[in-house]
């Protein structure tokens, strides 16, 4: 991973000469001169054998080496808008280690005003320059887009999915020879439904050799334009349409509501059912930000991707966002080294965060306070909306047993009656999950916030946190491990007011004058304080949301995407090391692996 943020608006494309524009680094062309588009059509979407591969199917994947443009994308976007089932659902997983601005994007595309709707959309979704995977939903399309801004290698071996075609655009293999090496062009086959097509429009002896070995059947047809010949090829079999499956979610929070809304953009009903209450999810207000880590590893890449996806679907529902920008005060000696570090990467995008001089921030706290960071992208919300918008009403009744009844889960009351049967079962009930599946280790976290009605204050976050919230301003909360009891404490009050003041004291003091209301929840935490999200050990079927802890409404909305596409065998948004992170059985595997030893 590079450490070096990319500049914000620097263009990676060169149209300094006529014609089409070229990569300032391979010094390539992006598309043909004679009409690009054309060539697209001609070379990747019938070289693939599209529409007609994905007639009669409810899903399709098709994944590209070299987004460039977007221009690949925007043909096989309008081609299938035009021919595929209105209930069918596209997958496209695209790899581009230079992605160019939205700008660059928009000039390159506006050659072809056919694509103006469809380039409109995509453009309006063009990621920024921070490393790793972003997912991009297209719902007026049906398609959904995972984009990988990874040397191509490294994004393959992080891709869970599965392509039923693949558009092998990168540079020419004399400009850009890492892309077409043999060990990505094996990637390729094993990232590969059977009966997986492929087309280029290279035919270079190595790329059709490297695609032989393999596995790929290849053979040269005519080519498209003044270029004589491009590439077919495929992959022996036949791939199966996957079973529709019975879905139940477990837990109405924001996590389950986020398994709910991944399943439904994917044009799959799950069955919502609940646990007793009261939800941490309840909470008045939330903040949406990233847990920061300098160390710049695998976890500090977690949050922030789940950062940008939360922030994306929150502002896309109606009165969700309380506040954009959250200010992130320096508490500790290290804090501002820390901020530094993480504004100098390429984890977030740019723009995302900023480092605020002690008087910029003290302009924007109110009182003086010294450096702060800035997490412009962060979000202060109401839940409320969040969880009317994603959870589908939950059935009646309170679950108390997931039991298995042949090949199906059955989901029960604590009278025994049957609440409903399902293929697949997410149990996303917080701490109450451990009461539902045997060997998932949790701490109860109990946390109390408090509310200074008719005070306004900005989002801020300081170990404590301060948030905006419908009559006042949200503050707190307190950590209480193994507390489960949710009756409101005036001690814990006091807690929250002392953490307050003891950072800001003119704000403490303005909270402390007005009349205070308590909210309690509790919480879910891990050993190693990151959630369990994936399918449980050995029991086929079945899957856990869930050690969310504090940050749940952070993790929620990508996680929740990554556990909707393992009940769903669809390719996940998260990369396949940090998945490994949260899987359900790291802690048993941990014991048994120190027992061997």
């Amino acid at each position: 991973m590079s450490l070096t943020r990319p500049t914000e608006g620097e263009e990676i494309a060169d149209w300094s000469r006529e014609g089409p524009p070229r990569s300032r680094r391979h010094g390539d062309v992006y598309f043909s001169a004679e009409d690009g588009l054309a060539e697209s059509r001609a070379v990747f979407l019938a070289g693939c054998g599209l529409p007609e591969a994905w007639r009669g199917r409810s899903r399709f994947c098709v994944a590209e080496l070299g987004f460039g443009t977007g221009l690949n994308i925007a043909a096989l976007l309008e081609s299938w808008r035009l021919t595929a089932s209105p209930d069918a659902r596209l997958h496209v997983f695209t790899v581009e280690n230079d992605l160019i601005t939205a700008a660059e994007a928009a000039r390159a595309l506006a050659r072809w005003p056919e694509l103006s709707e469809t380039a409109g959309a995509l453009v309006s979704h063009w990621p920024g320059r921070a490393r790793g995977f972003r997912r991009i939903q297209l719902p007026q399309f049906g398609a959904t887009i995972d984009l990988a801004q990874l040397e191509a290698g490294e994004a393959l071996q992080a891709w869970s999915g599965a392509a039923d075609a693949w558009f092998l655009d990168g540079f020419s293999p004399s400009a850009d020879p890492l892309i077409w090496r043999p060990k990505v062009l094996s990637l390729v086959a094993k990232r590969s439904r059977p009966g997986a097509r492929a087309a280029s429009f290279t035919v270079a002896g190595a790329v059709r050799r490297g695609l032989a070995e393999a596995g790929f059947e290849v053979r040269r047809e005519p080519g498209h334009g003044r270029k004589r010949e491009r590439l077919e090829a495929w992959l022996p079999g036949v791939a199966e349409e996957s079973a529709a499956r019975r879905i139940a979610v477990v837990g109405a929070g924001i996590a389950g509501a986020s398994v709910c809304r991944a399943l439904a953009a994917q044009n799959i009903a799950a069955t919502l059912l609940d646990v007793r209450r009261p939800r941490a999810s309840a909470v008045p207000a939330a903040i949406a930000g990233p847990r920061l880590d300098a160390g710049l590893g695998p976890i500090a890449a977690l949050f922030a991707q789940a950062a940008a996806r939360a922030t994306a679907l929150y502002e896309a529902v109606p009165g969700a966002v309380f506040a954009r920008g959250v200010l992130q005060l320096a508490v500790g000696p290290k804090d501002v080294s820390r901020f530094e570090t993480v504004v100098a990467s390429d984890l977030f995008e740019p723009g995302w965060l900023d480092l605020l001089e002690a008087d910029d921030a003290a302009a924007w706290v109110g009182e003086p306070c010294g450096r702060a960071l800035h997490l412009r992208g962060a979000l202060a919300i109401d839940p409320a909306p969040v969880l009317a918008a994603w959870a589908p009403v939950p059935l009646d009744g309170e679950v108390a047993r997931i039991e298995r009844a042949g090949t199906l889960w059955r989901i029960e009351d604590a009278q025994g009656e049957t609440l409903c049967e399902a293929d697949a079962v997410c149990v996303a009930a917080g701490a109450a999950t451990s009461n539902l599946l045997e060997g998932v280790e949790l701490t109860a976290v109990r946390g109390q916030a408090t509310l200074a009605l008719d005070v306004e204050a900005p989002a801020l976050s300081f170990g404590a946190y301060v948030s905006p919230a419908p009559g006042g301003a949200l503050f707190g909360a307190t950590h209480d491990r193994d507390d489960r009891d949710i009756a409101p404490r005036s001690d814990d009050d006091a807690r929250n007011l002392r953490s307050v003041t003891t950072v800001l004291p003119r704000l403490g003091e303005r909270l402390a004058r007005a009349s205070l209301q308590s909210w309690t929840g509790v919480r879910a935490a891990t050993a190693d304080y990151l959630p369990l999200a994936g399918a449980i050990p050995r029991q086929d079927g079945l899957f856990v949301l869930t050690g969310l802890g504090s940050r749940g409404f952070c993790l929620a909305p990508l996680l929740g995407e990554h556990l909707a596409s393992q009940m769903a065998g669809l390719p996940s948004p998260l990369p396949l090391p940090l998945g490994v992170l949260l899987d359900p059985g790291r802690f048993a595997a941990r014991r048994r692996r120190r027992a061997t030893r």
